[in-house]
């Protein structure tokens, strides 16, 4: 069966840069784009089969006309979602709906659960986790008061860190980071504060209510913890395993064969270059592997990051 790679779909925003070009040798619309939709099947950016059997072909088609491509996973859509996101500039404060409240207030929207792989960051930089609210009421009366300084909680990083982001986490991406991203296939996002910043003349839309109605409080760390081992050919690092997906990176030197989940797997090439199954890879490409494809067999000097749905 062969792989399925993708024509990502870039997004623009008030807080992008050009590393999406620079880095990965994509073709950006301007000089301010923020997100490469890099494996989606969401109406909001969806991407197209490039090359092969099914070029051409919307990934939603193939989602409900092949089925036995993705092993039959339940469910009317690609439950997944994956990104590589160019903050030059800080992202707004944001919190994300879980499925019953999205379900209930998004038209049926999933919910958002995400995953951050930290593709490289300048010095010092940090990022938002969390917040330091002692229960729901304080939370509530610093947004409302806005005592910013008081609620945002912030962690430092640095390139090859990951960040597991429930629903009801208080996050932002903060300017110098480039991240890959994996996230249900939703767009459902609740700003909270957005630095009081003009877009087109204007400030931009927040979600007060829905952001108190969601944020969880006080805030709990995600207690997951990378776990790494070498084998054949590579460096395995087995990031999460949640409700929705399992996430793992593999550092190949030489030659590493590996059979994939029953469903599908999802694969970005995050560094370096190779192949895979004799088919040349470089940094940049993303692919999905569908059900039953047997072993693969990537060759090369390379990173790669694989998510498989749960």
């Amino acid at each position: 069966m062969e792989f399925l790679f993708l024509e990502p779909v870039f997004k623009e925003a008030i807080w992008g840069g050009t590393r999406l070009r620079d880095v990965f040798g994509y073709e950006i619309p301007g000089d301010t784009t923020g997100e490469c939709w890099a494996i989606s099947a969401h109406k909001n950016g969806e991407c197209r089969i490039a090359g092969g059997k099914y070029d051409g072909k919307l990934l939603s088609s193939l989602w409900k006309e092949n089925p036995e491509l993705f092993g039959h996973y339940p469910g009317d859509q690609f439950p997944l979602l994956i990104k590589i996101i160019d903050a030059k500039n800080d992202l707004s404060i944001q919190v994300h709906p879980d499925d019953a409240y999205a379900g209930t207030h998004e038209n049926g929207s999933l919910g958002k659960t995400e995953c951050w792989y930290i593709l490289d960051c300048e010095p010092d930089t940090e990022i938002v986790i969390g917040h330091h609210a002692k229960n729901k009421k304080e939370m509530e009366s610093m947004i409302r008061e806005r005592r910013w300084e008081e609620f945002i909680r912030t962690v430092p990083i640095k390139k090859g860190d990951f960040f597991q982001i429930d629903p009801g986490c208080v996050h932002a991406i903060k300017g110098g980071t480039m991240i890959l991203e994996t996230q249900q296939s939703s767009d459902i996002t609740y700003r909270v504060y957005d630095y009081d910043r003009l877009s087109d003349g204007k400030p931009r839309q927040l979600h007060v209510e829905q952001s108190i109605d969601t944020i969880k409080a006080p805030f709990e760390p995600n207690e997951s913890r990378p776990v790494t081992e070498k084998v054949p050919g590579a460096v395995h690092t087995h990031f999460v395993t949640c409700n929705y997906y399992t996430v793992d990176k593999y550092d190949i030197d030489g030659v590493f064969s590996v059979e994939f989940n029953k469903y599908f797997t999802n694969v970005s090439v995050i560094s370096g270059k190779g192949s895979v199954n004799g088919i040349p890879l470089e940094a940049g490409q993303h692919f999905i592997v569908p059900s039953e494809s047997g072993e693969c067999r990537f060759e090369g000097t390379m990173s790669i990051i694989c998510s498989n749905p749960e």
